[in-house]
């Protein structure tokens, strides 16, 4: 921050934090939320009661999140069968898919599991809520919560999730743990769903990730020709109405530090979402596309598996199981990027 204001401020409000607040209007009337703003251009909200996931995004004037027609909704427990997830999905910077299973709804021996699971329809408890203290140069701000994906006499997950900014940066920083509180072995499938939308994803803006990949499925290997630049947004596509999609899973290249990156860059703005992860963590991201008139939107999702379901993941083996007690940490990062113009150094590809 600049040195100028330390004896012009009374509130650190001034400069920008953390406000809280509940809705009183439309289908999320009585969620929770908070606004953070570092002062510095970023300014976005977390769903207290949507598992802390982050709604709407912006930098300056240009929103970064895509936004579906349903907005913000209350959170819906039942909703884990079927395609149900998809009433309330409001899209937003990020929402979070699984404790426990990610990908589309199936059933088996096991039982019956719903699109990307329930955890996004948990409400959070709130833990601390630290506000930046400029005058005492604490520029940090963070918010911490805990949500329960919880079960009587069965799976007990539990998320603990703290997000944090800090004056003057364009960053929003990401650190959860996900425990077994229950007496049994439970399984585990993660996956951040980030949304970017228009202005930021628009006609020419580049997708940036590197690594080997696949197409999801035999509609999306049609759409994700070597012949065809499915790296650069594309104007709305007719047949990406409705359901209309494609998706491929990417085995993502990690840097020396073992982060990974990968985002959405509008040369014409000029503005950049740079989304970093670990890859010991969450060794698998999908980017999603979904081009539609008036849906435009392309999602970039680092999981611990790509989208398949729990069923799947059981056959590859590669299904994680989290013993009684046991925990595993992620962490992740979103840049904004603003500065012109943009070196190869700023924008990875």
């Amino acid at each position: 921050m600049h040195p100028t204001w330390h004896d012009k401020i009374s509130h650190h409000a001034q400069l920008g934090g953390i406000e809280t607040s509940v809705l009183d209007n439309g289908p999320g009337r009585g969620n929770r939320i908070a606004w953070f703003n570092t002062g510095a251009g970023l300014r976005f909200k977390v769903l207290l009661d949507r598992a802390m996931d982050v709604g709407e995004a912006f930098f300056n004037q240009h929103s970064l999140a895509w936004l579906s027609y349903t907005g913000q909704t209350a959170p819906a427990p039942s909703a884990d069968r079927g395609l149900c997830w998809l009433n309330s999905f409001g899209g937003g910077l990020f929402t979070t898919c699984g404790l426990t299973h990610v990908g589309g709804p199936e059933t088996d021996e096991y039982g019956e599991r719903g699109l990307h699971d329930r955890i996004s329809h948990s409400s959070a408890e709130l833990l601390t809520i630290r506000q930046p203290d400029p005058r005492n140069g604490e520029l940090a701000m963070e918010i911490s919560g805990v949500i329960k994906q919880s079960t009587a006499l069965g799976v007990n997950l539990e998320l603990r999730r703290t997000i944090s900014a800090e004056l003057g940066k364009n960053e929003i920083r990401l650190h959860d743990e996900v425990i077994n509180r229950g007496n049994t072995p439970a399984p585990h499938m993660l996956l951040y769903h980030f949304n970017f939308g228009w202005p930021l994803a628009d006609e020419g803006a580049e997708l940036l990730w590197e690594g080997d990949w696949e197409p999801r499925d035999e509609i999306s290997k049609k759409f994700f020709d070597k012949n065809y630049n499915f790296r650069r947004c594309p104007p709305p596509l007719a047949n990406h109405a409705g359901t209309g999609e494609a998706a491929i899973f990417i085995d993502s290249t990690s840097g020396p530090d073992g982060w990974c990156s990968c985002g959405v860059y509008n040369p014409a703005i000029p503005l950049a979402a740079i989304l970093k992860f670990r890859k010991s963590q969450l060794p698998w991201l999908t980017n999603w596309q979904h081009w539609g008139p008036h849906e435009y939107v392309t999602g970039l999702e680092p999981g611990t598996h790509p989208p398949i379901g729990q069923s799947a993941a059981r056959e590859k083996g590669t299904l994680i199981w989290l013993e009684p007690g046991e925990r595993r940490s992620y962490d992740l990062a979103i840049q904004v990027l603003h500065q012109q113009p943009f070196t190869d150094q700023t924008i990875p590809r």
